[in-house]
């Protein structure tokens, strides 16, 4: 934002990836003029660093593999923007080569509408997706391997039918449709829930990344209680945030290099930790905004 004729510019990150993902380029670091800066630190904390895309690209094949060779689902609560995107294009290019088993990949809840809209705007996508897209005529969103879901009925057949992998919102098992495939597929070991996203304190999906092995589920006025044997798997890496190396990055690739810097979006000790680290490092004056805080920035 260009503040009082350009006077004061300010840079406000959002939620940001400073490394090249499958989908996108990394973050931008160079602008004409920047003054102040506000940056997210979600994965600020010191030991908050992230395996990379290989890595997790790697794990996550593995789980799919065993998965499928038990002849189990794999059933991956995603976030309909983004993430849902880039594992598509991971699965697509993995498939394609023969790497995991060629099996219906099914794509529930709002996924299919977010990804229309990457498909009708591929110049903003990474090089190599606008590449595949414009010059090899190939693109992963719309190939033959994603099957769209359309309405309960059809669910049940997935879930009563042959191995396959299920994206589906949300990502956090709060609702939506990854809920109703987990209740249903919960119970047979063969299967396995991979989170690949945050799970916040207090969802279903962070219950069970702590090992909850009885869900207690309110349905129609009674509760229903779901017993766990599924698999369940967290990968890392896959996160649209930046963990702390990149954060620091960041801020180091910067130009021209910010007068003022506030950390927010983080819990308290990491946005702390974070905003002591970039003074110490740069020099560069840091602030942690409290709720509701009002901070001048000229």
């Amino acid at each position: 934002m260009h503040i009082g004729d350009g006077q004061h510019n300010f840079v406000y990150t959002g939620d940001f990836k400073f490394e090249r993902s499958r989908l996108l380029e990394p973050a931008v670091a160079k602008f004409p003029r920047i003054e102040s800066l506000v940056m997210e630190s979600t994965y600020g904390g010191h030991d908050d660093v992230q395996p990379t895309r290989n890595d997790a690209e790697k794990e996550l094949v593995k789980t799919i593999y065993r998965t499928l060779e038990r002849g189990g689902k794999v059933l991956m609560p995603v976030f309909a923007v983004g993430r849902a995107q880039e594992l598509m294009v991971v699965l697509d290019e993995y498939i394609r080569h023969g790497i995991i088993e060629e099996v219906p990949v099914y794509i529930d809840g709002m996924i299919w509408e977010a990804t229309a809209i990457h498909t009708a705007r591929p110049e903003y996508l990474s090089k190599d997706l606008r590449d595949q897209i414009f010059h090899m005529g190939r693109n992963p969103f719309i190939s033959e391997v994603f099957h769209k879901v359309n309405g309960g009925n059809e669910r049940q057949d997935i879930v009563e039918g042959e191995p396959a992998i299920i994206l589906s919102t949300s990502g956090m098992l709060t609702g939506g449709n990854s809920v109703e495939y987990f209740k249903q597929l919960c119970g047979d070991e063969k299967n396995s829930l991979v989170f690949v996203g945050y799970q916040a304190e207090g969802s279903l999906g962070r219950r069970l990344q702590k090992g909850w092995k009885e869900i207690p589920l309110k349905e129609d006025g009674k509760t229903n209680v779901y017993n766990v044997k599924m698999h369940i798997k967290t990968i890392e890496g896959f996160s649209g945030h930046s963990d702390r190396k990149q954060l620091m990055e960041y801020v180091r690739r910067l130009s021209p290099k910010p007068e003022k810097i506030m950390i927010c979006h983080g819990d308290n000790y990491k946005t702390l930790d974070l905003a002591s680290s970039i003074y110490r490092s740069y020099k560069i004056e840091t602030k942690t905004p409290m709720n509701l805080e009002t901070i001048r920035i000229q």
